[in-house]
């Protein structure tokens, strides 16, 4: 195993509130589709004995949860240990062998009345629908205290009779989502979970010669009981990327920018496609071509950053990538 080199975040993360207080460790949403990407967001509920506050958060990840991403925290320094897997997997086209095994954040300080989540974003491969990955968990209270969630359940014993039972992500089957044709174009089959928001569809197309820039399309559902919204878009083969939709004001088609975002409404979907709303790439690196799979992550107000790929189909079909 190899440790990557300790960073500071200096990033300001926002802690999602809760109106119930949870005796052990627990994900925020315990279940996660075979073959798709999670964002699985820890909930540390206390401090140690004593009512010590939490300085450490460690997270051992299970097999089958590859390509993790952790997410930064405000006054927390952030360490990734990184092993090789025990076979390997597949992800979005690729061979993995090895990737990170263990997170953790330190230094930080989370006193004992109150809580806070540890986010870490990976996919689930490999793995059997109805089996519970299991994530070690180790909360250090400076050299004082110290409490392990680390305990797994046998075979046909109930997990709520352990005393420190190790929080997990139980693997369900993949849904069967409804045909989006996007005008024909190749689209990502990975759904990407943040909370209550789900990400599909993801797809772009090839750019023409001389094409100054490119688009993209993404399905976004939200599940939960409260409106999210995507107030930005990041990609790092563009030299700057925006959200745009396509309308008709007095019988002519115009397209603006939106710098107020868009309103993911809760309990709805809101679909990105041509001729609507869509994302807009900039100083684009290198054009698009067909086959190609373009890194992109979208930022919600709520759910914060989320990682997705666009595939990138043929150029035929029109787009929105006219701005005259």
């Amino acid at each position: 195993m190899k440790t990557t080199k300790i960073i500071t975040s200096t990033l300001f993360i926002a802690a999602v509130s809760t109106a119930q207080a949870f005796a052990h460790a627990t994900f925020v949403d315990g279940s996660a589709e075979q073959e798709s990407t999670v964002v699985a967001a820890l909930q540390v509920p206390h401090g140690c004995e004593g009512g010590l506050a939490t300085t450490e958060v460690q997270i051992k990840l299970p097999e089958g949860f590859i390509s993790a991403k952790p997410q930064p925290k405000a006054g927390w320094e952030l360490e990734v240990i990184k092993g090789d897997y025990q076979k390997a997997y597949k992800n979005h086209g690729k061979e993995i062998k090895s990737g990170p095994v263990e997170i953790r954040w330190k230094g930080g300080n989370l006193p004992d009345e109150f809580y806070d989540t540890f986010t870490v974003q990976g996919k689930v491969s490999g793995v059997e629908v109805g089996q519970e990955l299991p994530f070690k968990v180790t909360q250090l209270c400076g050299d004082k205290g110290k409490v392990s969630w680390d305990e797994v359940a046998a075979a046909g014993v109930d997990p709520h009779s352990l005393k420190n039972p190790a929080p997990t992500i139980k693997v369900t089957a993949k849904a069967h989502t409804g045909g989006h044709d996007h005008a024909g174009m190749s689209m990502d089959t990975d759904v990407v979970k943040a909370g209550n928001l789900e990400v599909s569809g993801g797809a772009t197309k090839a750019m023409l010669p001389g094409q100054p820039v490119g688009g993209g399309y993404v399905t976004i559902k939200n599940g939960g009981d409260s409106d999210d919204k995507l107030i930005g878009v990041e990609s790092s083969v563009a030299g700057r990327a925006e959200i745009h939709e396509m309308a008709m004001v007095n019988d002519v088609m115009k397209m603006r920018k939106l710098d107020e975002g868009i309103v993911i409404p809760a309990g709805q979907t809101v679909e990105l496609k041509p001729g609507g709303l869509h994302m807009m790439f900039f100083d684009v690196k290198k054009p698009f071509a067909e086959g190609d799979k373009v890194p992109v992550t979208l930022i919600f107000e709520k759910a914060g950053k989320v990682d997705v790929i666009l595939s990138a189909g043929a150029a035929k079909g029109g787009g929105d990538h006219q701005h005259n």
